[in-house]
């Protein structure tokens, strides 16, 4: 009870001198003072209203973009990723570190208190009878955080841990595209897979149109042979896609965080393009985007380190205080008349550290610089991909157009080649290329589709956007 009424009457009496030391501090240190807040946009070039590359495309960012595609094994492929893939678990602990470290960088703000207990026994010799006494001592100390030192410290690893968690929603964002992707890159490698069966198995047809003729008399040799090599080449490209199906599905497999065994089912074609979506304003880009907010979250962290480490410099205050009792009988300890005990109230200032200090300021300063920085940079290249997704997207959307009509021209041309072949108006090489270039049309126009989906959600990513 004694113990507890000198603390509080040392805590006024310092309460009262703060803010005249904190006034000299200023002072003497302008440094020390707490830096203002930063502010987002400040710290950038200046933003146009609107982006460059949109089109009658008002209004906010949408969110929820999976929803559009309609696909349901899509969906579900993007929720298993988001269960069980171990990178975004190891984000997630990566939170709770965080957070950990924000409760010891603050524990100093409270009293540090030891309790020790223990038993004794002394032999002097010379015939003088043993003693033996039990002991029970505490220690507290705590050092009064009068500048702020160690709650801007404290500030900072809270910074962190919100940083923790920004990039944990950006490795989920991260997660979930790059899970659609996959996705629908594996679809549209099932869908070329299709496209070369048939071409080999009509190329097949060919050849043994082919070798009946030959073997009756009715065409060379040479065309047989040219023939036989086209579908040995159809073959090859048969493979490829085949080994590309498999890379593709062990690759979805570790991303959804399953043993890559090459075996999971897509759907039979291509999702449909959704409608085109407003990309908003590019000074919101910089609140939406979670590794925007996780940069940011870290220079102002940083900026509480600076202060921190400037404070340091100044006079510390610690209070200390430690007592016990020590009796042969261990009743006796809990007699308050036994006990002793011993306050003291401390000032520490240091002198000569070796450059240590201005060490550390120099350290922040230098961290403050290059956060700065590579915040500008990280929404510099946040901007370029929103403004190069939303430009390319139309350029997609032409090449899909005319590669769509390559194919409806190829399939025709094809056609018409086995027609004039038969009746003996071209050569065999004309025929063989319109096989070809049919199956080089058709699976052009797959890549298109597939580039044109991925660039949606391509710009879904680089917007920020939720799912």
């Amino acid at each position: 009870m004694i113990l507890e009424k000198e603390v509080a009457r040392r805590e006024r009496r310092l309460h009262r001198l703060k803010s005249a030391l904190a006034a000299l501090c200023g002072l003497l240190l302008p440094g020390c003072m707490t830096p203002p807040e930063r502010e987002r946009l400040a710290s950038l070039p200046p933003l146009p209203a609107q982006w460059s590359a949109e089109r009658q495309r008002q209004g906010a960012a949408s969110n929820h973009w999976l929803e559009t595609f309609a696909d349901p094994r899509l969906t579900q492929a993007v929720n298993a990723a988001l269960a069980g893939n171990f990178d975004l678990r190891a984000a997630a602990a990566r939170i709770e570190a965080a957070r950990a470290q924000m409760r010891i960088d603050g524990a100093g703000r409270w009293p540090q208190l030891a309790f020790q207990t223990g038993y004794g026994r002394d032999d002097p010799g010379r015939g003088v009878p043993e003693t033996g006494a039990f002991e029970a001592f505490f220690d507290l100390s705590w050092e009064l955080d009068v500048w702020g030192r160690i709650r801007a410290a404290q500030l900072a690893s809270g910074q962190e841990a919100e940083a923790a968690v920004s990039d944990w929603q950006a490795a989920r964002l991260s997660l979930a595209a790059r899970t659609a992707q996959n996705f629908i890159e594996l679809t549209e490698a099932h869908a070329q897979v299709r496209v070369a069966e048939q071409s080999m198995h009509d190329r097949r047809t060919l050849v043994e149109l082919l070798r009946g003729r030959f073997q009756r008399g009715l065409t060379h040799a040479l065309d047989l042979r040219l023939a036989l090599t086209d579908l040995a080449n159809a073959e090859a490209q048969l493979a490829e896609q085949r080994t590309r199906v498999q890379n593709l599905t062990r690759a979805l497999q570790v991303l959804l965080g399953r043993y890559p065994d090459g075996h999971f089912a897509v759907g039979e074609a291509l999702p449909a393009l959704p409608k085109a979506v407003p990309a908003g304003m590019p000074s919101a880009l910089v609140e939406r985007r979670p590794d925007l907010n996780a940069a940011f979250e870290r220079l102002c962290a940083v900026d509480k380190r600076l202060e921190s480490a400037r404070k340091a410099l100044l006079p510390r205050f610690a209070l200390t205080a430690s007592g016990g009792a020590g009796s042969a009988a261990l009743s006796e300890l809990i007699d308050p008349r036994a006990a002793a005990w011993h306050l003291a109230l401390g000032l520490v200032q240091p002198i000569f550290t070796g450059g240590r200090l201005r060490g550390e300021i120099q350290l922040q300063q230098a961290r403050v610089e290059e956060l700065l920085n590579g915040y500008r940079s990280a929404a510099l290249n946040a901007f370029r991909e929103v403004e190069q997704t939303l430009a390319a997207e139309d350029r997609l959307r032409e090449q899909e157009q005319a590669l769509e009509e390559a194919v409806r021209q190829t399939d025709a041309s094809r056609k018409l080649a086995i027609y004039s072949y038969q009746h003996g108006l071209i050569e065999i090489l004309t025929l063989l290329d319109s096989y070809r270039s049919t199956l080089n049309a058709q699976s052009a126009h797959l890549t298109a589709r597939r580039q044109l989906l991925n660039n949606r959600i391509d710009l879904y990513l680089a917007l920020g956007g939720g799912f």
